[in-house]
């Protein structure tokens, strides 16, 4: 393996392989990412190449490799233990001639068995008797917790009823403890639902601009949402956007606040000026100019970090489902910021799949194959696939499927077919103007792994950041640190 030297990206995760890692492979230079995770690995990391920047994400679940970003035990290789069987010594008698001693050594070997089977049974009942104690005080546990969580529901809706309310109902909750949460009524915020206010909408609602106060600051976009599809209790409602309001990154949409009533429920996020990646990308005046390549690379670069922390800094991921340029909003610098996310969180059970469905409908051309099939599992490698697919738009300006007189063109499979043929750099958008070749083509490379039709071959975002912030690097840099 040490001997492929334009090997690009080595995935080798759940493969049961052990020992230590070859450290030819630090001479690989072409070697963009690599993935060891979930092996039975030990030792010290290669010195050069890649393995100095690996992520702790990309070696864990391991024996036991020496790395600083581990926090697991550092393990070399050892000799195996020595194991002596208690009854060679005999064994070797009788092949000598021991033949006088038959009778004594066979009942010295059945009173052996006797015992290791005597023992075997006592320590077998031993396991048994304590995993069924272990078992019958969980359930103690379990039945006690949950009837004290009964006695608490109960316990909150009778005091809800007597109350007359739920929650804040019918004013802004906001997440900002700084903010006051009865300024704003249910009446002013159903004044903002105005049709000249609209300025977007989607399969969960309509979003409005709406200015809340006398500052710049106070413009905020709220999100009429479709309201027979969500959740219909304000406590699980307040619950699930509450985990929406704590996704902080610099690359997400802001979630500052709900107002929740029976007939109306409504998100405020924070208002992202320079409008949507859509709107740059295909409803641009033919005489204004395109997106250059910095600033599309930024683009990039800043939509797969949030999807990144979408994915990886919770447990489980938070899935979007639906990544394409309407859903990537950009502001005054044209930094990219993710929209729509986890939206699904707050539909019904019945209304879930539907809901997925009628997106995948909306949305062809970004979602991943397996979102089709109701069969096959769906985890977040469909926003891989999603941000593969944008890659692909960007580069190249073109929608994902393009209908023409008698033929439909796929995008992604036009440009495996033109990396193939050697002129991939064809299709690259026009109105870009120059570019360097060293970086846009990795990145075309990179999509197509990304829109691989096989999810558990596409790399996770965290090493699509990794991959693009080594393919945005200089050469002569990406020497040194080698």
């Amino acid at each position: 393996m040490s001997q492929m030297k334009n090997l690009k990206i080595l995935k080798l995760e759940y493969n049961q392989l052990s020992g230590e890692i070859p450290p030819e492979l630090g001479e690989l230079q072409n070697l963009l990412a690599i993935n060891i995770s979930y092996n039975r690995l030990q030792g010290r990391l290669p010195s050069g190449g890649i393995f100095q920047s690996l992520e702790a994400s990309s070696m864990e679940g391991n024996l036991g490799i020496c790395s600083p970003l581990l926090k697991g035990p550092c393990k070399m290789n050892t000799p195996k233990p020595l194991v002596i069987n208690p009854f060679a010594y005999g064994n070797e008698n009788e092949r000598h001639g021991g033949g006088g001693n038959d009778h004594g050594t066979q009942e010295s070997f059945r009173h052996h068995r006797f015992l290791s089977v005597s023992a075997i049974v006592a320590i077998l009942a031993a396991v048994v008797i304590s995993v069924g104690v272990l078992v019958i005080s969980l359930l103690n546990i379990s039945a006690r917790r949950r009837v004290m969580f009964v006695g608490n529901a109960l316990e909150t809706r009778s005091s809800s009823s007597q109350s007359g309310v739920s929650l804040s109902m019918g004013k802004l909750v906001w997440f900002d403890s700084k903010t006051n949460p009865d300024i704003y009524c249910m009446e002013n915020l159903e004044s903002f639902l105005r049709k000249e206010n609209r300025i977007g909408g989607g399969v969960f609602g309509t979003v409005y601009k709406a200015s809340i106060g006398d500052h710049d600051s106070d413009v905020v976009a709220i999100k009429n949402l479709v309201v027979s599809n969500m959740i219909q209790y304000p406590e699980d409602f307040d619950r699930e956007v509450r985990v929406l309001g704590k996704l902080l990154h610099p690359n997400l949409v802001t979630l500052k606040g709900y107002c929740w009533t029976p007939k109306l429920q409504l998100l405020v996020t924070d208002y992202v000026p320079n409008g949507s990646l859509q709107a740059k990308l295909h409803e641009r005046s033919p005489s204004s100019p395109g997106l250059s390549w910095p600033n599309r690379f930024k683009i990039l670069l800043g939509t797969a970090k949030g999807l990144a922390h979408l994915h990886h800094s919770f447990c489980p991921p938070i899935v979007h489902y639906n990544l394409k340029p309407n859903n990537v909003l950009l502001d005054d610098n044209l930094n990219p910021k993710i929209s729509d996310f986890g939206l699904t969180r707050l539909l019904s059970k019945l209304d879930k799949h539907v809901m997925i469905s009628n997106r995948f409908q909306s949305a062809l051309g970004y979602v991943a194959p397996e979102l089709a099939c109701q069969s096959l599992r769906v985890n977040e490698k469909c926003d891989v696939y999603g941000f593969g697919v944008l890659i692909l738009e960007i580069v190249t300006g073109r929608r994902p499927i393009e209908y023409g007189d008698d033929n439909v063109l796929i995008l992604n499979e036009q440009v495996k077919i033109m990396l193939e043929e050697g002129n991939v750099l064809e299709c690259v958008d026009e109105s870009m103007g120059e570019y360097p070749e060293e970086e846009v083509l990795p990145v075309l490379k990179l999509a197509l792994v990304c829109t691989s039709q096989i999810p558990s071959s596409r790399p996770s975002m965290a090493e699509v950041v990794q991959i693009l912030q080594v393919i945005k690097t200089p050469i002569p840099r990406r020497m040194e640190s080698y």
